[in-house]
């Protein structure tokens, strides 16, 4: 979970790689008019995200049923949203927040040519974003270090059972 360019998508891919199951890409189930609004520069509101939201779970629960696990890459910025996940999932679930300065996410966001996300949406996900709680149990990790690393700081977190 993360803003726009925090890395999401790529440690999503190593960790799915990691557990041999299925990786989810949280953008692919947006409504072609939620995108097209992105592509305006027009942040999502709630009611645009719920749809979205119970889309991507109803795929990751579905993807659970053929795999014992999936790794699902989703903004997931409010506690509402997380909590609306777990529920649409069904089965445990486990956020990792990637997390970084406003300057290196938007060096990030300017470099993905050809994504509709602009980056004139980055701040209002930043003051959307609600950390997670210490009764989520999330893992917050800073993403300066490489993928591998960070793929490897999950496996060993969700390794210790924590």
């Amino acid at each position: 979970m993360g803003v726009s360019g925090c890395g999401k998508s790529t440690l999503g891919a190593l960790l799915a790689d990691a557990f041999a199951c299925p990786f989810l890409e949280g953008d692919d189930y947006h409504a072609p008019d939620a995108v097209e609004k992105m592509r305006r520069g027009d942040p999502l509101t709630d009611e645009d995200r719920w749809p979205w939201l119970d889309r991507l779970a109803q795929a990751s629960a579905t993807a659970i049923e053929t795999s014992v696990s999936v790794v699902t890459a989703c903004s997931a910025l409010r506690h509402s949203y997380r909590d609306r996940l777990r529920a649409g999932i069904g089965a445990p679930v486990r956020f990792v927040l990637l997390d970084n300065s406003r300057e290196r996410l938007l060096t990030r966001v300017q470099n993905r040519p050809g994504h509709y996300m602009p980056a004139s949406l980055l701040d209002s996900q930043l003051v959307t974003l609600e950390r997670p709680t210490l009764a989520e149990a999330a893992l917050v990790l800073t993403t300066d270090a490489s993928p591998k690393e960070l793929r490897d700081q999950v496996l060993s977190w969700l390794h210790s059972g924590q």
